[in-house]
């Protein structure tokens, strides 16, 4: 243990992943928010999305006390998937992908935002936001680690 306090790359790569949880921490109580509190409906994608972030609290948790490197891997690849799965859920919302492509059933559809901040950034916009950082935070906490 005592090694990895003094390995500077450790101590930063600790340092970010800690960042990430903290973000996936808020990102997780903000969606619940919305759907539990504020009554959004939750559609098949953000339902996805959802089976992507929520299990990062925990994985990433984990991986902090103590440091384990692996976490991010299997970190890495659930931000993958809820970042392809908020992808297509902006397209989609954008006009981009038909609306005829989108899983979501009838009376909940995909394609509808139901919150609006700042009049630009819907919940699709700040999942793929959240994702993207999650993934930059992963990805340079690897190249601490290796280094």
């Amino acid at each position: 243990m005592e090694a990895n306090v003094q390995n500077p790359g450790i101590m930063t790569a600790w340092s970010l992943l800690f960042v990430a949880w903290t973000l996936v921490t808020v990102a997780t109580l903000g969606s619940l928010f919305f759907s539990e509190i504020m009554g959004v409906p939750v559609c098949v994608l953000c339902w996805y999305q959802r089976i992507a972030m929520y299990p990062l609290v925990l994985i990433l948790a984990i991986g902090l006390l103590p440091y384990d490197p692996g976490v991010l891997r299997y970190a890495t690849a659930l931000t993958i998937a809820g970042w392809l799965a908020a992808a297509f859920h902006v397209l989609l919302v954008a006009g981009i992908i038909p609306a005829s492509a989108q899983p979501c059933v009838q009376g909940i559809p995909c394609s509808e935002t139901h919150v609006s901040l700042l009049g630009f950034l819907n919940i699709p916009t700040l999942s793929l936001l959240t994702f993207s950082a999650i993934a930059v935070l992963l990805f340079f906490a690897y190249r601490m680690e290796s280094s």
